[in-house]
Parts: structure tokens; C-alpha cells; sequence
């Protein structure tokens, strides 16, 4: 049976009707038939079941045979992901993976190392381009919640709205404080921040932000990520450790 989410759809009713580019994608792209049963998700976790009734030339419409709210795993914190904005189509895959692993929200921000600049007419642009790939990846993993994708103008805001039990800033600057010393001294939180930075790294003037934001700089070892392979290493760590990664139950 295949699967779609419907991003803020009301799925409360006895049919749900699809319109844009999802029913493109289902009735021209996959040709599905009048009686094929499908599920929907609204990415806030409630899933339903139903049957295609109606296929009209711009809509379909799905009459709903059962619903079910996805039950979120109680032992996974909420994890923010800010990643500097690196170069090229790299986001695209960080988000992917990402979501994937269970990561609750990615923000993008424009760090002082970012080669690629975000103008304010682009910004609105990329944030729907990026939310679509978490909402594909999102059904490809058949997660019952959409990660949520925004963007940060940089560190400053990421430092001033981030409130999160746990506050990591990984920098390969850092020399003291370790990862792994740092994360297994921790009772469990119940949501966790993580910044990365770009290809370039985090300035030092970055990293002040973020400790007065409460953020701990914490080294990875002897090893040097890359950007778009950090944020995924992270996140896996602290699902491993703290969520879900590893243990039977339902995804989030």
C-alpha cells in the first residue's frame, strides 16, 4: 500500500481531498485507480487508511476507512539540528539523513564561513525546496511526523532562541571537552540542540555567540568531519544514546 503525506491536512473527516502537486504525482506520475487503497499522514502524526473514490481532472478524493494516531517513542528527545548553510545541493542530503535518523527540526543558518549566501528573495524559495525533501524522506522512511525546516539569519539568532535542555556546539577548535565524556556524564534530556558548521567551520566570534547562548563546544577526537557528514554523525550518536536508534517501537 503506498504511502503520502498531506502536510496540515485535516484527516478528522470521512473523505480528504488532494489537490497541487501530490495529486499529480498520484494520479498522472503513479496513474493510481478509482478502489486503490492508500495511506495519509498530515506530518503531526495522524495516519489514516482509506480508498480512492473520486479522480477528477485537478483533485481525488479518499474515502477514509481507518485512522490511527502515530505513537511517538517517549524515550527520544526532541533534536534541533543548525547547520551552517554549506555549498551546492549538500543541505539536500544532511535533511535526508537526517530525518531519516528522527531528527525533530533542521535549521538552516547563514554562518560567517558559508560560501553559498542566502538573499531575503531566495530565502522563502529554499525553505519550501527544503521542507519537500524532508517530506519525501519523511514518507520514504514512513516516519508519522514532517522535521521542520526554517531558516536562521545566523549565529546570534541561532544562540538567542535556542532553550534546549542540552546545547552542543561541535568545533574542531575545541581541545578540552570531548564528546563522548561530555554526553555519558548526561542524564537523559528531553531535547537536545546541535550546531554545525559549514565547510568552513565556526569563527571564533561564532562561538562566543553560542557559549553565551549556553551551547558547549565539544570536540569529535582526532576526526574531522565533513559538514554534510557531521550533522548525521551527531544526530546518530544522541539517537543511540538517548532515542530511539537501536530499539524496538514505533518512529517518530
Amino acid at each position: 500500500m503506498r504511502r503520502f503525506i498531506l502536510p496540515g491536512a485535516d484527516l478528522s473527516g470521512d473523505t480528504v481531498e488532494v489537490r497541487g502537486d501530490l495529486f499529480r504525482h498520484m494520479a498522472k506520475v503513479l496513474r493510481l485507480k478509482i478502489d486503490t487503497r492508500v495511506q495519509l499522514a498530515d506530518g503531526r502524526g495522524c495516519e489514516c487508511t482509506g480508498i480512492i473514490r473520486e479522480i477528477g481532472r485537478e483533485s481525488l478524493r479518499v474515502a477514509i476507512t481507518r485512522r490511527r494516531a502515530a505513537a511517538p517513542f517517549n524515550a527520544a528527545p526532541r533534536i534541533t539540528l543548525y547547520q551552517g548553510v554549506p555549498k551546492g545541493d549538500k543541505m539536500e542530503l544532511i535533511l535526508q539523513k537526517c530525518t531519516e535518523l528522527g531528527v525533530t527540526e533542521v535549521v538552516p543558518f547563514q554562518a560567517a564561513r558559508s560560501v553559498s549566501r542566502i538573499a531575503g528573495e531566495r530565502e522563502a524559495e529554499k525553505i519550501r525546496r527544503w521542507q519537500r525533501v524532508a517530506e519525501e524522506a519523511s514518507r520514504q522512511a514512513g516516519r508519522g511526523v514532517v522535521p521542520a525546516v526554517r531558516f536562521a539569519p545566523g549565529m546570534g539568532a541561532v544562540a538567542d532562541e535556542a532553550d534546549h535542555d542540552l546545547r552542543l556546539l561541535l568545533w574542531e577548535e575545541e581541545r578540552l571537552t570531548g564528546l563522548r565524556d561530555l554526553l555519558t556524564a548526561t542524564p537523559l534530556p528531553e531535547s537536545i540542540a546541535v550546531i554545525v558548521g559549514p565547510e568552513g567551520g565556526i569563527a571564533p566570534e561564532e562561538a562566543d555567540l553560542a557559549r553565551r547562548g549556553g551551547f558547549v563546544p565539544v570536540t569529535l577526537g582526532r576526526r574531522i568531519l565533513r559538514t554534510e557528514t557531521a550533522g548525521i554523525a551527531i544526530v546518530a550518536i544522541l539517537q543511540y544514546l538517548f532515542g530511539d536508534l537501536g530499539s524496538a517501537g514505533p518512529t517518530t
